[in-house]
C-alpha cells in the first residue's frame, strides 16, 4: 500500500495508505479526508473531488481524457495546471509518496 499525503487548503497534511486499484477520491472518502465531497460518486460527472497533484507526479499519471478536461472547467477554485479530478486517478504502487492538495472549496 502507497503512503499518498492528502494536504487541506490550510496546510493540514493527512498522511494515509492507500489501497492499489481504487480511485484517490475512494482513497479520501475512505479515510475521512474533508476537502473531497464526490457528489456523482466518481462518474466524472461533477468537479466536486477537484484536486491537485504536486510536482513531478503529475507527469507520472495517465494523461487526462476529455470528459475530464471539460469537466475541471465546472470546478469552484479556479483550475491550474496541477488540476485533475481525483476519481479519474487510480492508486498504483508507483505513487509512494505522492501529494495532493485540496481546494479551499469545491462547489
Amino acid at each position: 500500500m502507497p503512503k499518498i499525503t492528502y494536504v487541506d487548503a490550510d496546510g493540514t497534511e493527512h498522511p494515509v495508505d492507500a489501497k492499489t486499484g481504487v480511485s484517490l477520491m475512494e482513497t479520501a472518502i475512505a479515510n475521512n479526508i474533508d476537502g473531497i465531497e464526490a457528489e456523482c460518486g466518481g462518474s466524472c460527472m461533477c468537479a466536486t473531488c477537484h484536486c491537485f497533484i504536486e510536482g513531478d507526479w503529475s507527469a507520472k499519471l495517465p494523461a487526462m481524457e476529455s470528459e475530464e478536461d471539460e469537466m475541471l472547467g465546472f470546478a469552484a477554485e479556479e483550475r491550474r495546471d496541477s488540476s485533475r479530478l481525483s476519481c479519474q486517478i487510480k492508486v498504483t504502487d508507483d505513487m509512494e509518496g505522492m501529494v495532493v492538495h485540496l481546494p479551499a472549496e469545491q462547489n
